[in-house]
C-alpha cells in the first residue's frame, strides 16, 4: 500500500496560502522584518517572520473571537488542503486529523493573564482554555471537516508537524484511516518566546537587516529568526485517491522517528543520520535514489554543521536546501511546511533555494542550493529535529 499526498495548504510570512507561499519562495522572497510594536522595543532581537493580517480575512469574527492564532492558522491551511484534494465525500469515520504544535496558544496565555492582571478574574476570556490547550489545532480542524478516525496532536518541539505527517501515515497503512489531513502550526511571536531564545543565544541578532538574518549553512550565521504559520496536508491510500480520481502529487514513501536520548538541547548528530537512514529503509531506496534534502537547517552555527555532518553521512554530499532562510523557524509547522514545499517541487520540477547562503562555510560539505534550481527531481528527504532530542525523517517520491 503506498500513501499519496492529494492535497496541501499553507499560512506562511510569505504567503496565505499555498500557492502564494510556494511563488515567493522560489522567487527568493524573504519575510522576515523588524518588529516595530512597543513591546519588542526593550528586547535585544527585534525581527521575525510573521504572518500578514491579510492572511486571516477568510475567517469569521466568531472564528478569530474563539480561537487563539495557531488554531486560526492551523483550519486556515487545513480548509485550504482539503478543497485541494477536491473535498473528499469519505465516511467521516474514516477520516483523520493530526496536526501538532510545539508551544500551543501561547499568546493567549499571554492576552489572558495580563488581562486577569489588569482587569480582573471576570475579564478573563470564557474561550481561554480551548484557545490555549495544545490540541486546539487539531480539534478546531476536526470539528471543521467532521473527522471521526481520531484528532491528534503530536507534541515534539520543531519536529512536532513532521511527527504529524508521520503518524498519519501510520494511520492509513495500520488501516485506521483512509483519509488524514497532517500538518503542523505555532503561532508564538511574543515578548516572552523572543526574550527566552535570546537568552540561549539561539536567534540572530541582525537587527538592522532583517531579511538577511536567516541564513542557513552560510559562514556567518548567528542564530534563527522565530517565524509563525501553519502546513498541512491531505494523505489518503492510493486505490482510494485513484477511486476518486484525484490528482496525486506525491508519494509519502517511507518516515522515521528516532530519540538522541542525550541532551534537552543539544542534537545527536549520529543519530540524526541513523534517522535519515532508518527513512530510506522504510521507502526501500538507497542514499543515491535522494535528488536532495530539505534541511532541517534553523542558521545556528552548531545545528547546521552538524546535520550538514549527518547528511554527508546517511546521504552523501547531496543537494540540500532550507526554505527557513525566507520565512524563518516556525517550530512545529517547520517540518510539515518542508514536506510541502518537497511535494511542489517534485511535481513542479524546482527547488527553492536557501537565500543570504553565498558566503560559503568549509565545514558545510553538501551541495547548497542557492538559487531556484530546476530538474528532474524523483525523491527528497525532509528532515526536522527537536529540542529534547526529537528526530523524524520524511521520504517523498514523485507521483
Amino acid at each position: 500500500m503506498r500513501v499519496a499526498i492529494t492535497g496541501f495548504g499553507a499560512v506562511t510570512p510569505v504567503g496565505g496560502d499555498a500557492a502564494s507561499t510556494w511563488a515567493a519562495l522560489v522567487d527568493g522572497r524573504s519575510g522576515v522584518t523588524a518588529l516595530d510594536e512597543p513591546w519588542a522595543e526593550p528586547l535585544p532581537v527585534r525581527l521575525a517572520a510573521t504572518v500578514g493580517a491579510e492572511a486571516l480575512l477568510g475567517l469569521t469574527v466568531r472564528e478569530q473571537r474563539r480561537m487563539d492564532r495557531v488554531e486560526q492558522f492551523a483550519l486556515l491551511a487545513g480548509r485550504e488542503a482539503w478543497r485541494h484534494a477536491g473535498t473528499p465525500e469519505t465516511d467521516r469515520d474514516r477520516v483523520a486529523v493530526v496536526v501538532g504544535s510545539a508551544i500551543g496558544g501561547l499568546t493567549s496565555m499571554l492576552e489572558q493573564t495580563e488581562r486577569l492582571r489588569d482587569a480582573g478574574p471576570r475579564r478573563v476570556s470564557p474561550h481561554t482554555v480551548t484557545m490555549m490547550m495544545g490540541n486546539g489545532a487539531a480539534a478546531w480542524l476536526s470539528i471543521d471537516v467532521g473527522a471521526r478516525a481520531g484528532a491528534r496532536a503530536p507534541v515534539s518541539a520543531c519536529a512536532s508537524g513532521s511527527e504529524a505527517i508521520l503518524m498519519a501515515r501510520q494511520m492509513i497503512l495500520a488501516g485506521d484511516a483512509d483519509v488524514v489531513l497532517a500538518g503542523g502550526a505555532d503561532a508564538c511571536v511574543a515578548d516572552l518566546t523572543l526574550a527566552a531564545l535570546a537568552q540561549t543565544g539561539a536567534l540572530s541578532t541582525r537587527n538592522d537587516d532583517p531579511t538577511a538574518a536567516s541564513r542557513p549553512f552560510a559562514a556567518g550565521r548567528d542564530g534563527f529568526v522565530l517565524g509563525e504559520g501553519a502546513a498541512v496536508l491531505v494523505l489518503e491510500r492510493e486505490d482510494h485517491a485513484r477511486a476518486r480520481g484525484v490528482p496525486i502529487h506525491a508519494f509519502l514513501e517511507g518516515a522515521a522517528l528516532t530519540s538522541d536520548a542525550f541532551n534537552i538541547v543539544s542534537a545527536d548528530p549520529e543519530n540524526q543520520a541513523r534517522t535519515m537512514s532508518l527513512a530510506l529503509r522504510s521507502a526501500g531506496l538507497g542514499p543515491d535514489d535522494i535528488s536532495f534534502v530539505h534541511a532541517h537547517a534553523t542558521s545556528t552555527p552548531l545545528g547546521d554543521a552538524n546535520e550538514s555532518r549527518a547528511i554527508v553521512s546517511a546521504v552523501g554530499r547531496t543537494s540540500v536546501t532550507s526554505t527557513k532562510s525566507m520565512v524563518g523557524h516556525l517550530l512545529g509547522a517547520s517540518g510539515a511546511l518542508g514536506a510541502l514545499v518537497a511535494t511542489q517541487a517534485l511535481r513542479d520540477g524546482r527547488v527553492p533555494g536557501t537565500i543570504n547562503a553565498d558566503e560559503s562555510d568549509p565545514e558545510i560539505e553538501v551541495d547548497v542550493i542557492r538559487r531556484t534550481r530546476e530538474g528532474d527531481f524523483q525523491a527528497a528527504l525532509v528532515n526536522a529535529f527537536g529540542f529534547g532530542g526529537h528526530n523524524v525523517s520524511l521520504v517523498l517520491t514523485r507521483a
